[in-house]
């Protein structure tokens, strides 16, 4: 048995084409499969929680949607240890099917999913800020690249990009308009070996699972979701007008060694801001934070794929 959440309305609406034809492929194919639909914000968390309990043995979700959907399921999980989870990714961003190497091709997705013995077995990230938590499968971070991802989730520009296939330009064209202002702020990161790195206008900093967020931008080119570590991507000190210039270094993921730009591998960091910024994980908006602890689960999610 198959258990699907379906986001519908992933893509601006063109998943739940995709998945009508995925539909009568699995009633073609004779697979046994239950399908629930995503309705509102939220809801997919609520429904991996509760197909969590369907069963004492394990459980196969397969969930179409986009990268929000999947952290919605990740924070829905009850037992990761029963959960063997399926992504066919029909976002616009897609960052964790990107990382995963899937196929772009939802029929194929589907395929691999169907045919898989032997699971890929990744880490995720988990980021607490007050007396909250969230996991995090790709990335989570403070400062703008959090602010862009907190203007994508009304932004009417990333409804007409996806309408006409270039939703992952969403990202990219919302940095450049938030360059304009580009609040910054000092920090203090403290890193698990107890060495304390002190941050005069930082712009953001994220720990990274997989290699890119936002639509494919390699913020951490050299990330591996199996080495127990997040990459953590410091961006500091930079004028908006170098930032401009900066930016396709980083699209291009050349900007390791350019200044103002540091990236470490850690188990485990803490983030204190002078001034609140927009904190989030997956793109998923968490609220604007002062001080938060990012750290990574290793061996935690259970991926079927070829």
């Amino acid at each position: 048995m198959y258990y699907f959440i379906v986001n519908a309305a992933s893509r601006t609406g063109k998943t739940k084409k995709i998945w009508e034809q995925m539909e009568d492929y699995l009633k073609e194919k004779q697979i046994d499969y239950m399908a629930f639909m995503s309705k509102y914000a939220g809801h997919a968390k609520e429904l991996a929680k509760e197909i969590s309990g369907f069963s004492e043995s394990v459980v196969s979700l397969v969930v179409l949607g986009g990268d929000g959907t999947i952290n919605e399921v990740l924070n829905g999980i009850t037992d990761f240890e029963k959960i063997r989870l399926g992504y066919i990714p029909t976002g616009s961003g897609n960052d964790l099917g990107r990382g995963l190497g899937l196929p772009k091709d939802p029929l194929e997705a589907l395929n691999n999913i169907l045919s898989s013995t032997e699971d890929y077995v990744m880490d995720i990230g988990k980021v607490t800020y007050g007396r909250r938590s969230r996991y995090f499968a790709i990335s989570s971070g403070v400062g703008i690249d959090a602010d862009v991802c907190k203007q994508a989730m009304h932004s009417k520009l990333k409804v007409f990009l996806n309408r006409i296939g270039l939703g992952k330009l969403t990202y990219l064209l919302l940095t450049l308009k938030a360059l304009r202002s580009m609040p910054t702020t000092d920090a203090e990161i403290c890193m698990e070996d107890g060495t304390t790195k002190n941050i005069e206008k930082m712009i953001f900093v994220v720990g990274m699972n997989e290699s890119t967020e936002g639509g494919g931008v390699p913020m951490a080119p050299e990330a591996d979701d199996q080495d127990g570590k997040l990459s953590v991507c410091i961006v500091y000190g930079i004028s908006r007008i170098k930032a401009f210039f900066l930016l396709p270094f980083l699209v291009a993921g050349k900007h390791a060694w350019l200044n103002g730009f540091e990236i470490m591998d850690t188990v485990k960091y803490t983030v204190k801001l002078r001034d609140a910024m927009v904190l989030h994980a997956d793109g998923e908006y968490c609220g604007e934070v002062s001080e938060m602890t990012f750290c990574c689960i290793p061996k935690k999610l259970h991926i079927m794929k070829q």
